[in-house]
């Protein structure tokens, strides 16, 4: 696929929750009815609009309407490189340590459940698999980890593992 227009800017919160037996990762499952990416797992986020100041702007922003995290819970930690999606997405994975307690009020219409997979789960490269397929004449291959039911892939995965490169680097 060859894109004929810059990818369009957007930017999700990659939001690892400090719980007290050990950290995880908040994720959402999108509802089914979603014309971008219906029922994947992923992080909250979406394109940058025109009055957002920043992507971290824009990934606060849109945690916030998605799954009502209020930004005074989240503590921003800074970026991983920016992710480029095969439908033509940028997307800025911003990254934050939340701190509990905190309520989620879920949009009904995007978002149909949000859960948290503990951050060791990810971090574990037994759990990372790589996939392929045929896309549109192309060979395409896409990370994933599966945790208990959940097929965790493309863009999410993507992200997971940029971030698994960076904590492995600090080691």
């Amino acid at each position: 696929m060859v894109l004929t227009r810059p990818p369009t800017p957007a930017a999700v919160l990659v939001p690892l929750v400090m719980r007290d037996e050990a950290p995880s990762v908040l994720l959402t499952r999108r509802t089914d009815h979603l014309h971008h990416h219906p029922g994947q797992i992923s992080f909250p986020g979406g394109r940058v609009e025109a009055g957002d100041r920043s992507p971290v702007h824009t990934a606060l922003r849109e945690t916030e309407e998605e799954i009502g995290l209020a930004d005074r819970h989240v503590e921003l930690l800074g970026a991983l490189p920016d992710y480029l999606t095969g439908t033509g997405f940028r997307v800025t994975p911003v990254v934050g340590l939340v701190h509990p307690p905190f309520d989620l009020r879920l949009d009904a219409f995007e978002v149909a459940e949000a859960f948290e997979v503990p951050l060791a789960h990810f971090l574990d490269p037994r759990n990372h698999e790589e996939h392929s397929i045929m896309h549109e004449g192309r060979l395409r291959r896409f990370h994933a980890m599966p945790y208990h039911g959940y097929f965790i892939w493309g863009a999410t995965a993507g992200i997971i593992m940029s971030l698994y490169r960076l904590l492995n680097e600090e080691r």
